[in-house]
């Protein structure tokens, strides 16, 4: 899936001029938690967002530090603070430097940036213009469009048997696994066992997303890897 299905347009956005009280109205009233700042000839100059709004001088949590710490703080930082916690318009206060995606971006793409540059949007940006913004709202919307409403029905048991073997067969976690699956009317019977607790969730997790499947019971224990013995 491309960034150009799932993002918002057209932006939300805001001028480099516009005053921190405009911002912050406009982010309530839209219930959003960062603009993409634009200048007038529609050119990204920054983002602004709830975070930037943290630490200011008229809530009282602006950066404190012990007076022997500040000698080991450069002049520049600390200029650079003051304005964060004292600036009245969107440009002193705003992150520049923005981390921007395109319109034919895999989602893989724009998680991998998000993680990278710990960052919660990604505003797009098509001939040096802004085009749209993607959020993680966006993508979890995405994923509600994706994901099953209900199992589906008409399939037969020994082929849901057989897709969630399959599954597991395909996962590293699963090794050569000795996990036995049955089927009966839907439900998936999880038997045999495990060496680490966590391949219960996700023997569980696999089972569950095969089609058909209405339910999980799990009989899976879990042994100390020398402490079984294989009869053949």
């Amino acid at each position: 899936m491309q960034v150009e299905a799932v993002m918002t347009s057209p932006v939300v956005g805001i001028e480099p001029s516009a005053s921190i009280a405009d911002a912050a109205k406009l982010m309530l009233s839209r219930k959003i938690s960062g603009l993409p700042v634009i200048r007038s000839d529609g050119a990204l100059v920054g983002i602004v967002s709830e975070g930037d709004f943290l630490r200011r001088g008229e809530l009282g949590t602006k950066r404190q530090r012990s007076r022997w710490l500040e000698f080991l703080v450069s002049p520049g930082k600390v200029a650079d603070e003051y304005v964060h916690a004292n600036g009245r318009r969107v440009e002193e206060v705003m992150s520049d430097g923005v981390v921007t995606t395109t319109r034919d971006a895999s989602l893989e793409d724009v998680v991998e940036l998000m993680t990278r540059h710990h960052v919660k949007r990604l505003p797009v940006v098509e001939g040096g213009r802004v085009v749209g913004i993607i959020a993680r709202s966006d993508l979890l919307r995405a994923l509600l469009r994706v994901l099953p409403i209900s199992a589906s029905s008409g399939i037969a048991d020994e082929q849901i048997r057989q897709n969630i073997v399959t599954e597991l067969a395909g996962q590293i976690w699963s090794g050569t696994s000795m996990i036995h699956v049955n089927v009966d009317e839907g439900i998936a019977e999880l038997s045999g066992a495990i060496f680490d607790e966590r391949q219960r969730l996700a023997a569980r997790v696999a089972a569950e997303n095969v089609a058909g499947v209405k339910a999980v019971t799990d009989h899976l224990f879990c042994a100390e890897p020398l402490s079984v013995i294989l009869v053949s």
